[in-house]
């Protein structure tokens, strides 16, 4: 595969785009509006920099990376992909209509992969006329420094997709892992039940937030807390996957706390609006 069509130039999407221009892969990278493209487009660029200043790559590779990558805002610019890779928001519905608009647009042998991190791959594979060529290449942020990428297979997914796939996540540096599709994949269905206690542990007044995390990083020697964490994957996303886990199996343990869903509804999402369980600088 050489030319990579990437939907969304949030943080994900212009993560995924950055990996496979600098893995030599001709970059397509579509969003709705041009500010966003021009704004991603400028993150790509500083973390590049970022790798020469840091002597990983040269300015010409730098230079190299980003004539690869192009921007459109109109799905017609998929006219020549070997795979599209979807990274917008978190909601199924968006999905299927997304998917159902590239299934009509893409060329026949084209894979269509989602970036999502919950949501069931062979229910959005049902919405168009190639479910073998429907698959899950959940990236995990940020993508150019994290070396895994969950591939899961929808119940149609084809061995030759998933091989294709693979080989591709292989070929941007990465480490692809199989996994199959239930609620959650493996990621957060372990990760997002270790949140949610942890929230629920602040909520009854365990204890506070510094220490709920001070004792998952020194005594299980996390890297990050668990309520750190969630305020950067963002607290809408984290209670978007409880309520797939909670409605996929249909378990009150994966129930969200109510602490959680208030501070959804408050508008208090992390660290991309400065507040969560702690507080940021804009």
């Amino acid at each position: 595969m050489k030319n990579i069509v990437v939907i969304g130039a949030g943080t994900m999407g212009n993560g995924i785009a950055h990996t496979a221009a600098a893995a030599g892969l001709n970059v397509t990278l579509i969003d709705v509006e041009r500010s966003i493209l021009d704004r991603a487009v400028n993150t790509i660029s500083s973390n590049l920099q970022r790798g020469v200043d840091k002597g990983k790559m040269s300015g010409d590779e730098k230079q190299a990376a980003l004539g690869r990558i192009r921007t459109a805002t109109d799905d017609q610019a998929i006219a020549n992909a070997d795979i599209v890779v979807e990274a917008i928001i978190e909601k199924f519905e968006a999905k299927r209509e997304l998917f159902q608009r590239l299934d009509g647009l893409a060329p026949k042998q084209c894979i269509l992969a989602s970036n999502t991190s919950s949501i069931s791959i062979t229910r959005i594979a049902a919405s168009t006329r190639r479910p073998d060529k429907i698959i899950g290449m959940h990236f995990f942020n940020p993508v150019p420094v994290m070396s895994l990428v969950e591939v899961i297979r929808g119940i149609s997914t084809s061995d030759d997709t998933y091989q294709r796939v693979e080989d591709l996540a292989k070929r941007m540096g990465k480490t692809p892992i199989e996994v199959n599709d239930y609620p959650g994949f493996v990621s957060n269905r372990v990760l997002m039940p270790m949140i949610n206690e942890a929230i629920f542990a602040l909520y009854e007044g365990v204890a506070a937030a510094e220490a709920i995390d001070g004792v998952m990083k020194l005594g299980m020697n996390h890297p990050m807390g668990p309520l750190q964490l969630a305020d950067f994957i963002g607290l809408d996303v984290c209670l978007a996957i409880l309520r797939v886990l909670e409605e996929g199996f249909g378990d009150p343990k994966y129930r969200p706390c109510p602490l959680l869903v208030k501070m959804v509804d408050a508008g208090w999402l992390g660290k991309k609006t400065a507040r969560g369980f702690y507080t940021y600088g804009k």
